[in-house]
């Protein structure tokens, strides 16, 4: 008989470090019905008959955010055979509260006491057979990222999922309260079974006279019942939501006295020592400056660019290229195949895939700072200061996932409770730069700015200031008006990340790179190609020598006018820029195509043959090349992330508005660099550089202007 786990617990509780450990991070991967926050699925290596569930990292059943509604819903409706629990054993006390609740649902229910390797270290003792007796379920101790009491678990699982023997826990409440949960219970007993899920009458009683908003859907209150419950508050002076919390807390107060020791109250950990330095208010926006930098210079400039010179030279430039050239020209082959294969799917493909190694370095150093718990604080720094732009810490989040991929990132940005703030995190998120836009910095740092080691950085500090512009202009608006959503979190414990977990994140990055390079950018790759390949003659459609003949230059040339002005009015820019929007990586592999790049063009830049490289560099001046990167980083993101947008927004209105916004904001930006750094190296004054002039001070009125008097009072609205 095949068995329904579900995983519950806090966030930051290893729940996530548990699910590999279980299911050796084989899961499928999809969506809670209805909504876009992440389901992953997996079968428990220890066991033939033993499907777990992960379900979002929640504080409570209690439907206040998203994750919340998720979890309640599946033990409501899904009913899984056992739930396990998991608890920061160095957190006990505030973890338990999401178990009392737990086991009032009737599911059978094995309590995973995790991290108890750190419980030890600290002299500290848990007295596991205590908290099993109070709450009459197995509790077994493990560490989940050593791997320790995990058998030990999937059998405490497998007798639970076969007794199904339930939980006695019970809430003790005061007799005003338990006398009128009892009358409420026995009207509940002519409530159809289907009604009640399966969940005990007592957890409904209790749930009605909480008045849960989401209870109140599926069973409402009478009129005879809703005029006790007002009648009970006034007796009590309080909610009657309010007492069962408290009454909750002193439960669990009272647990902890009787199965936890701890040796040292007062103590300091490691965590708060660390913490008083980098979340300190002078120095913690310093040192997570240093650590971008150090972050993107690592990636870009020293370690990522040795293994991407490696890879272009050698596995493409020589072996792929050179070697598929040579043997298709023995095979008889003829030219124009050759060329698509060679120059086409090869330098396009390879042009994006050149650039892996620096995008896994950059997914490394990332992955070690998120395991550590180090960007949890990053995101609790950053509230202090985008609140007074008018965002919220938690928009923080989604753009530090979005550092990977825009897509998930702007996913992420669903579990904001603000409407305003979800729909102006969605729209900001991709301003920072993804992995994609990676390889664009990487080869114009090297091709025209020398390898700048400040260059990198630089582009990441530009999104975030992109990210802080808008969330004031926006702000300032009636469709993004209001106070910034509270932000609460917990920062987890300072950990040294396991090699296997930091393998696992890097992997799934990369991968998921290497897999759009075999897709999109491969197809992509050919298509332009054979535009660039071919031209429309008298004679009709034929191979051309010169590209500038081609199908694309005539594409491109037709609507290259329009970014004169900034710099980078020729059709190659203009076709690349316009690729970008199937996928950012097609920007680099356009230009292999159309510039003739091969594989060793990184070894030409480094080694300062610039002469050799006068395809490209005649394009561009250090400022028309800057310019063209602030526009592929501020612009509009692919088309996979603008379906993304779309699903989180809600509507076309407000999608055609993102995009509009973001390729205005680009525009704008691009066009006052490009016009004012003509002007400080002694071009003429112009009419586009008094527009640029116009834009320049129009954002500046936009960014300084008094916020409407009426606005904080404003309902969002829906376009």
């Amino acid at each position: 008989m095949k068995y329904t786990i579900a995983l519950a617990g806090n966030p930051n509780s290893g729940k996530t470090t548990l699910f590999n450990q279980l299911t050796g991070a084989r899961a499928h991967v999809g969506n809670w019905p209805g909504v876009t926050v992440e389901k992953k699925e997996g079968s428990i290596l220890r066991s033939d008959n033993l499907n777990l569930i992960d379900l979002p990292g929640i504080y409570s059943l209690s439907p206040y955010t998203l994750e919340e509604v998720i979890a309640r819903n599946y033990l409501l409706k899904e009913r899984p055979d056992v739930i396990i629990n998991i608890v920061d054993a160095t957190n006990l006390e505030r973890n338990l509260y999401l178990t009392t609740q737990i086991v009032e649902t009737g599911i059978p229910t094995v309590i995973a006491c995790n991290m108890i390797d750190l419980v030890n270290q600290a002299g500290d003792y848990l007295n596991s057979k205590a908290l099993s007796a109070h709450f009459g379920a197995p509790v077994v101790e493990i560490s989940a990222l050593r791997g320790d009491g995990l058998d030990e678990l999937v059998s405490a699982v497998k007798e639970a999922a076969s007794s199904r023997r339930e939980s006695h826990y019970v809430l003790h409440l005061s007799k005003e309260v338990e006398a009128e949960i009892k009358q409420v219970e026995k009207e509940l007993e002519t409530t159809s079974s289907d009604k009640l899920h399966g969940m005990p009458r007592r957890w409904w009683a209790q749930k009605l006279l909480e008045q849960d908003e989401k209870a109140l859907e599926e069973i409402p209150l009478s009129s005879e019942q809703k005029a006790r419950i007002d009648a009970l508050e006034e007796k009590l002076d309080d909610d009657v939501q309010s007492v069962i919390s408290t009454a909750r807390f002193k439960s669990i107060a009272a647990i902890m006295d009787s199965i936890y020791t701890c040796k040292n109250p007062h103590r300091l950990s490691l965590s708060d020592r660390i913490d008083k330095i980098v979340t300190n208010r002078i120095l913690a926006l310093p040192i997570f400056v240093l650590v971008m930098f150090l972050v993107y210079y690592l990636s870009i400039s020293t370690i990522g660019t040795l293994g991407t010179d490696y890879v272009n030279d050698v596995v493409v430039g020589e072996w792929a290229q050179g070697g598929v050239e040579a043997l298709l020209t023995n095979l008889g082959a003829s030219d124009w195949i050759i060329g698509l294969t060679v120059d086409g799917v090869i330098g396009g493909v390879g042009a994006v895939l050149g650039f892996l190694p620096q995008m896994a370095v950059l997914f490394l150093l990332l992955s070690i700072l998120e395991l550590s718990g180090y960007m949890a604080r990053i995101a609790f720094i950053l509230d202090r200061i985008f609140r007074k732009f008018g965002l919220s810490g938690k928009s923080f989040i989604p753009m530090l996932i979005g550092t990977g991929c825009s897509v998930p990132g702007i996913m992420a940005s669903r579990t904001i409770e603000q409407e305003a703030d979800r729909r102006m995190t969605a729209i900001t998120t991709s301003f920072v730069p993804c992995g994609a836009k990676l390889p664009i910095i990487a080869f114009i740092a090297g091709a025209l700015f020398s390898g700048a080691w400040w260059f990198a950085p630089i582009c990441y500090f530009v999104g975030v200031a992109a990210v802080i512009v808008s969330g004031i202009v926006l702000k300032k608006t009636r469709g993004f008006a209001g106070d910034p959503a509270p932000f609460v979190m917990e920062l987890p414990e300072y950990r040294l990340p396991t090699f296997k977990g930091v393998l696992l994140s890097v992997w799934e990055r990369s991968f998921a790179f290497v897999k759009k390079a075999g897709t999109i950018i491969l197809l992509s790759s050919i298509v332009l190609w054979f535009l660039q390949a071919y031209g429309v003659t008298s004679q009709g459609i034929v191979a051309v020598e010169d590209a500038g003949d081609s199908i694309l230059a005539v594409i491109g040339g037709a609507i290259a006018w329009l970014f004169i002005p900034l710099g980078f009015g020729d059709w190659q820019s203009t076709v690349a820029t316009f690729t970008g929007l199937i996928a950012k990586e097609n920007v680099m592999s356009t230009f292999a195509i159309v510039f003739g790049v091969q594989g060793d063009v990184l070894e030409l830049i480094e080694a300062g043959e610039w002469s050799s490289l006068a395809a490209i560099t005649q394009h561009y001046t250090m400022s028309s090349a800057f310019s063209f990167l602030l526009f592929q980083l501020l612009c509009a993101p692919c088309f996979a992330a603008i379906g993304a947008m779309h699903r989180e927004l809600g509507n076309a209105k407000w999608t055609l508005f993102a995009v509009a916004y973001q390729t205005a904001f680009a525009y704008s930006f691009s066009l006052i660099y490009y016009q004012f750094a003509l002007l400080f190296s002694g071009n003429p004054f112009t009419p586009v550089s008094a527009v640029a002039i116009v834009v320049l001070l129009a954002w500046f009125y936009l960014l300084f202007r008094k916020k409407p008097i009426e606005q904080g009072k404003l309902q969002v609205e829906s376009v």
